[in-house]
């Protein structure tokens, strides 16, 4: 067996009532083992010689009524092992729980907060913990901005002394899956990067881009001017063969609809004469128009 030597933190969010769990290794694929999170339940981050066990089933006792405390004492005692594990745990009301064995590798240890803990092994040194629990509790933004935040100022605070390889994020939220079938609201995992927290960084923000909602503020009337812009792209991208007249007439706004399609961006689509600056920015970037392009 391996050490899943690592360095993560496990958060809940009262007000939007999400559990989550960010993060980062020199071990392939890291998001495959140590994240555990259940809407109304709490979440889990087993790791140093992880015993998988501990998300499933710390997460049913979570889910009983039993606090982060109770359950760390129960999944503890039932492991002969113990010592050689280190796991994080929050329950449902936000409680936060931590153990390090007295045999997992140094540097070693976890960090306690209101609502979070943070934890890691085989790391540089403390500043890993210590980056990670002040930038959480200063960011601002959705858990998984926070969450993301914090795994990053761990990173480059020290991390893993080994190197990097892998990082992850888990958010649950009852309902927050796609289509609303789950609680799953986000799973991103980089498995085997040289740079794997950037990585994710970017990847939660593509998340955000794809399915967070709207804001009002954020709805741009098309005028004449963004009109001949928005026909002169969709001629770039092959979608429009129109005249370049500035009118956002049917044909337009159909060959837009499609662009907006075939980009998943079917969560920004503004119905009327208005478009998502959010969708519109990415766009521009994602099919820069030319100097030449009519």
């Amino acid at each position: 067996m391996f050490p899943c030597a690592t360095f993560s933190i496990v958060a809940f969010d009262p007000a939007r009532q999400e559990w989550g769990v960010a993060v980062a290794s020199k071990f392939l694929a890291a998001g495959a083992v140590v994240p555990w999170a259940r809407a109304g339940a709490g979440a889990v981050a087993t790791q140093s010689y992880a015993n998988t066990r501990f998300g499933p089933e710390g997460l049913d006792r979570m889910a009983e009524g039993l606090s982060a405390e109770e359950t760390l004492a129960h999944l503890l005692a039932a492991d002969p092992e113990r010592e050689k594990r280190q796991v994080g745990l929050v329950d449902r009301a936000g409680r936060a729980a931590a153990f390090t064995g007295a045999e997992c590798l140094p540097w070693a240890g976890h960090r306690i907060g209101e609502g979070f803990c943070c934890q890691g092994n085989l790391l540089v040194d403390a500043r890993t913990l210590e980056a990670m629990a002040e930038t959480f509790v200063k960011a601002t933004g959705e858990l998984a901005d926070r969450l993301v935040a914090a795994l990053l100022a761990g990173d480059r605070a020290g991390g893993d002394r080994r190197g990097r390889q892998s990082a992850a994020i888990l958010v649950v939220r009852e309902g927050g899956g796609y289509g609303g079938f789950n609680d799953r609201y986000m799973d991103l995992r980089v498995d085997d990067d040289p740079d794997p927290v950037a990585k994710l960084k970017d990847l939660v923000e593509l998340h955000h881009l794809y399915f967070g909602t709207p804001r009002p503020e954020d709805r741009i009337p098309i005028d004449a001017a963004l009109a001949r812009e928005i026909q002169r792209l969709l001629r770039h991208v092959g979608l429009y063969t129109g005249e370049i007249t500035g009118v956002y007439d049917e044909a337009t706004r159909r060959a837009l609809e499609t662009l907006f399609g075939i980009e998943n961006l079917e969560e920004r689509w503004q119905p009327g004469d208005a478009i998502d600056r959010v969708a519109w920015e990415f766009l521009r970037r994602r099919f820069p128009l030319l100097e030449g392009d009519a």
